[in-house]
């Protein structure tokens, strides 16, 4: 019988042995990942496997949308990313086209995994587009490669399909060309009712979006590496304030795109604004202006077949006067009043597609407070990931490789020459793919219960937050 009991006995603390060796090994794990891959690289578990952490798994598949999140395969894709928009110009050239490998590889390398550049040039100098419907192969294959490069270094694209400004043609080249078929057009923002020039618009989404990339072999609209389509870049319809006419367009454009692509994200490129039919909201906007052209955040991403919202923060050329202080203190305030909105109003993710601030235009910054400025921008958005909220992602504009400073607008970050900027980048990047990762895991925020702040606090050491 003595010997029944101790023998019971070991074996009941062997097993319960055993047990906290499980939970041990189970803690680590999902604790003690400190030192974690950045997103796009690669780590093995206790037996050799390699796994991809970036959160998503090793299926490069489709980003979705999931409520106010983005999913890919069902799971969570918080990202950070950045804007380089040039890139389709670089690569015409052979001789610059390695400059769109560099900045990728800089990029990948600091994990960021989301870039936004034009799916436009529309005549002019290297045009894709050199008049409606007629295009340069030797320009369209400069974008399949920036497409099969992106998807080299794992990085997916947001890409607009033409401009408000006329930089890269715009809304005003195909007004030009609506004049030169023989209309009588007089103004720029008759690009968003003209039924002629909206039919430029629409035979060239068709084009683009059902192009067989001539690297990859894969049609535009079923490849995972595109991350959305934007409408247009920052639209703007100053004409009518109300913002009917502009309302109108982006319904009509985004049954368009949807009925030929309804694979890919599409968002509608906006700065993020609030008009008269969100009156009550117009007191977050940088000046008086900004509630005048036309836009509504609200309203534009109401309509049917937007998936996510849009907003962009350039406080240095909204509030001329202000001081760093006060762009750090806007970006909070701009932050948090449209993640707000996303998850109450909408329900949907919200991407603040640009931000930046210059480091050298005028003097009006330099280096140490952009960087302040940027990580005031990524704390507000840490406030709504970390709380599994709608703050999807944010895109630096812009991130440079060496030998293109000729091009710097002022806002360029070349990241091999500015380790500071590019070491706040890297560690906000590694917070994305922690949050990414531990909610795949962990099921987080599936449930959707919204206040486990400190349990998320908790399991993040101090210096990631």
């Amino acid at each position: 019988m003595a010997m029944n009991k101790e023998k019971n006995t070991i074996t009941t603390s062997l097993s319960l042995l055993r047990q906290c060796f499980l939970l041990l090994t189970i803690f680590l794990a999902v604790n003690g990942r400190t030192n974690a891959a950045l997103p796009g690289q690669t780590e093995q578990d206790h037996n050799g496997r390699v796994h991809d952490m970036d959160g998503v798994g090793d299926e490069w598949g489709v980003v979705e949308r999931k409520g106010n999140q983005f999913v890919v395969g069902g799971q969570p894709f918080y990202f950070n990313g950045f804007n380089t928009y040039w890139l389709l110009m670089l690569a015409v050239d052979k001789s610059t086209r390695g400059k769109v490998s560099d900045v990728f590889r800089q990029a990948s390398s600091i994990g960021l995994t989301v870039c936004r550049t034009w799916a436009f040039n529309d005549g002019g100098w290297r045009a894709l587009q050199k008049s409606p419907s007629v295009y340069d192969e030797d320009v369209f294959e400069a974008f399949d490669f920036v497409l099969s490069e992106a998807k080299k270094y794992k990085i997916r694209l947001v890409l607009p399909l033409v401009n408000n400004w006329e930089s890269y043609g715009g809304k005003a080249q195909y007004v030009r060309w609506g004049n030169a078929s023989g209309l009588n057009l007089t103004s720029d923002d008759d690009f968003f009712s003209d039924p002629t020039v909206k039919g430029y618009y629409k035979a060239h989404v068709k084009v683009l979006l059902n192009r067989a990339n001539t690297f990859t072999n894969i049609t535009y609209k079923d490849d995972p590496t595109i991350f959305a389509w934007e409408l247009m870049n920052e639209p703007r319809c100053p004409s009518d304030p109300s913002g009917d006419k502009l309302q109108e367009w982006i319904q009509e454009m985004a049954f368009h795109v949807k009925s030929i692509d309804s694979v890919h994200l599409l968002g509608t490129g906006t700065e993020g604004f609030y008009g008269p039919p969100s009156h009550e909201r117009m007191q977050l906007n940088p000046n008086a202006v900004a509630g005048q052209v036309g836009t509504d955040f609200i309203r534009n991403h109401k309509a049917l077949g937007i998936d996510y919202a849009s907003a962009h923060l350039y406080p240095d050329a909204w509030l001329p006067k202000s001081g760093s202080n006060d762009y750090a203190q806007f970006a909070t305030t701009w932050i948090q009043g449209h993640t707000d909105d996303a998850d109450a109003a909408l329900r949907m993710p919200v991407v603040f597609g640009e931000f930046g601030v210059s480091s050298s235009k005028a003097g009006r910054s330099n280096s140490t407070q952009r960087n302040t400025f940027i990580t005031a921008v990524y704390a507000a958005m840490l406030n709504s990931t970390k709380r599994g909220g709608s703050g999807g992602g944010c895109l630096l504009w812009q991130v440079f490789p060496e030998g293109t400073e000729y091009m710097d607008d002022g806002y360029a970050v070349v990241l091999t020459k500015a380790p500071n900027t590019s070491n706040i980048l890297a560690l906000q990047s590694k917070r994305m793919q922690i949050f990414n990762s531990r909610c795949s895991w962990r099921c987080h925020w599936s449930c959707k219960k919204k206040n486990r702040t400190t349990d998320h606090d908790a399991r993040l050491p101090r210096d990631e937050l």
